[in-house]
């Protein structure tokens, strides 16, 4: 059967064949399928369905259709405040779904710790683009619910040099933790800086150790990009504060 490459695969090569998709294993392989497991078996449909290995020895997943926001257009399309909401109601669904489970142990949940847009499946209802499930759970752990919902906010929210209003991009945070219903909420920004940070930190490392990924995504300027994410969010950092 023929495979077709999708976009993406930064770290791993991912190709459709059919209605499933194949990746090669991960060290982390294990974990995430365990949790995709746990996933099926409560019913959730908000991530693909491993479906075990290939004869290459590939990890098959099924393949979810929809619109999987890449490009810069695709972005805009989705970015609407019904969008962000369905994003941030299917994070507390997958997080309340690992709350208190052995995948969980050593935080409150299990975190994606990669969302955005690019690993977001979206399908039109109710007049728009809404999402209904995440791929790419390749670093997925446990972790404080507050990681995830701060990464959206600054993914989704598309947080840095680019934003017009600041007022507008503090009330889309507002509504993040109100859907969510975050405790907490006044670390948020303290949170996504640690995320950019982390981000530009961990690029520039990886690419400095000769990692290919990394590399690439240096070249491709990303470290530059998240850095100048970074200081736009510290220089607005109480303007955003004061609308949470």
């Amino acid at each position: 059967m023929r495979e077709e490459r999708l976009p993406g695969g930064f770290v791993n090569e991912v190709v459709r064949v059919g209605d499933t998709v194949r990746r090669a294993l991960t060290p982390r392989s294990d974990f995430v399928h365990e949790l995709l497991e746990l996933f099926e078996r409560r019913g959730w449909a908000g991530a693909p369905r491993f479906l075990g290995t290939d004869g290459q020895g590939r990890e098959m997943l099924s393949y979810l259709p929809g619109l999987v926001a890449w490009q810069p257009d695709q972005r805009l399309r989705v970015a609407s405040e019904a969008g962000l909401v369905s994003v941030v109601e299917l994070v507390r669904e997958f997080h309340d779904l690992t709350a208190g489970t052995p995948l969980a142990e050593g935080g409150e949940v299990v975190c994606h710790n990669d969302l955005s847009p690019k690993n977001t499946v979206y399908q039109e209802r109710d007049g728009g683009p809404r999402a209904v499930a995440f791929i790419d759970w390749d670093i997925a752990a446990p972790g404080a619910r507050i990681h995830d919902v701060a990464h959206v906010c600054w993914q989704y929210v598309n947080l840095g040099p680019e934003i017009a209003d600041v007022g507008e991009a503090g009330r889309s945070l507002r509504l993040a933790c109100d859907v969510y219903g975050l405790d907490g909420r006044e670390r948020l920004v303290e949170t996504i800086l640690w995320w950019q940070d982390r981000c530009r930190r961990g690029i520039a490392a990886g690419a400095a150790a000769g990692d290919p990924a990394m590399t690439r995504l240096r070249a491709e300027g990303v470290v530059r990009t998240v850095h100048d994410a970074w200081r736009w969010v510290t220089e607005h950092r109480h303007a955003l504060e004061r609308h949470l």
